[in-house]
């Protein structure tokens, strides 16, 4: 009895010990918080990024969306409560949180030689991610006639329907500029000036009853689909993934495009910096960045990734020579410092 009271005993205190080193290393299992733009490009990176590094890590990846802009940002980190370890940014959105101290400084040594990356994709506190652009799209199997240029998206007469476009002074203006006439060189001197915005206002006025505002970015394939717009302003990987994975007959129209840098960025207060590093290191690296190419049609912003891309995709992205001859990078100082001005007038023209 005895001899079978201490071998239960043993066995029970092994058991325990077990047990208790067991809680430590369930402990250490570390979760990744980002924050996106959701949709296809989530996806995208998901199958790119997200479960290989996971993987490789050891560690869980969780994933929260937003709209852009630094208001959530900026009240998290005033209040010392970040709750993001890296966030997904448009480069003006970038610029301003750098400016404003919410992002921490990004350490060089991560990206390794910078001059492989195309000139204006690494900033002092963020690294591109990718080349997106901005572009109209349509139902190619509802539309006899063809449009082919930006100055047909504001044609409701050859093209009649309605027109899908974000809720944001941000590209509209530089269309509405575009197709009344101002060549891409110019558009944002004349956006700068006040009769350039009146212009810019005027232009979208003459559709401006035939619009169905937008907000997320999932929505324009959605609006295309139902038939509630003929035509809408569409980020092009997500009418690419429209097309290739749901057979939708979409169509783009690269002219007037306007193409962005996308951004990886630490937040002040991360409460795993070192961990957010690590991704940054792992997706911005030469044989790992171009992947996301395999799964939307973004492309690499760094220069020596390109020869590893499948060349089968390439006609579909931004930066393709065809797609590209009458682009327009979108200037972020430019939002960045006139945003707020503009977007006070741009609401209140919403509302007149």
């Amino acid at each position: 009895m005895t001899a079978g009271r201490t071998a239960s005993r043993v066995a029970a205190l092994l058991a325990a010990g077990c047990a208790l080193l067991a809680v430590p290393a369930a402990a250490q299992e570390k979760t990744l918080n980002i924050v996106d733009y959701g949709g296809a490009f989530e996806a995208a990176a998901d199958k790119a990024w997200f479960k290989p590094f996971a993987a490789a890590q050891g560690v869980k990846i969780a994933t929260e969306q937003y709209d852009g802009g630094v208001a959530k940002l900026r009240a998290m980190v005033q209040a010392g409560n970040t709750t993001w370890d890296l966030i997904d940014l448009e480069t003006n959105d970038a610029i301003t949180a750098c400016d404003e101290g919410l992002l921490q400084k990004l350490n060089p040594a991560l990206l390794g030689d910078p001059s492989d990356f195309i000139k204006g994709a690494v900033l002092p506190c963020a690294v591109s991610s990718m080349i997106w652009s901005t572009v109209f799209a349509y139902d190619a199997s509802k539309m006899q006639t063809k449009p082919t240029t930006i100055a047909d998206f504001f044609d409701t007469q050859t093209f009649p329907g309605k027109r899908g476009l974000r809720k944001s002074p941000k590209v509209s203006l530089e269309w509405a500029l575009m197709a009344d006439g101002v060549p891409a060189g110019e558009i944002y001197k004349v956006l700068a000036t006040d009769a350039g915005l009146k212009r810019a206002l005027a232009k979208l006025s003459t559709i401006k009853d035939r619009i169905v505002w937008w907000e997320a970015g999932s929505q324009p394939p959605q609006l295309l689909a139902d038939g509630a717009v003929a035509m809408t302003m569409a980020y092009n990987g997500r009418i690419y993934d429209a097309q290739k994975k749901e057979n939708k007959p979409f169509a783009i129209v690269w002219d007037g495009q306007i193409y962005d840098y996308e951004w990886w960025g630490i937040p002040a207060g991360a409460k795993d910096k070192d961990l957010a590093e690590n991704f940054i290191k792992y997706a911005s690296a030469k044989d790992n960045i171009w992947k996301l190419s395999n799964f939307i049609a973004y492309a690499s912003p760094r220069k020596s990734s390109v020869e590893l891309m499948n060349k089968d995709v390439l006609p579909d992205m931004p930066t393709a020579p065809n797609n590209f001859k009458n682009g327009l990078q979108i200037n972020a100082e430019f939002w960045a410092d006139h945003y707020d001005s503009i977007n006070s007038r741009f609401m209140t023209w919403l509302g007149q």
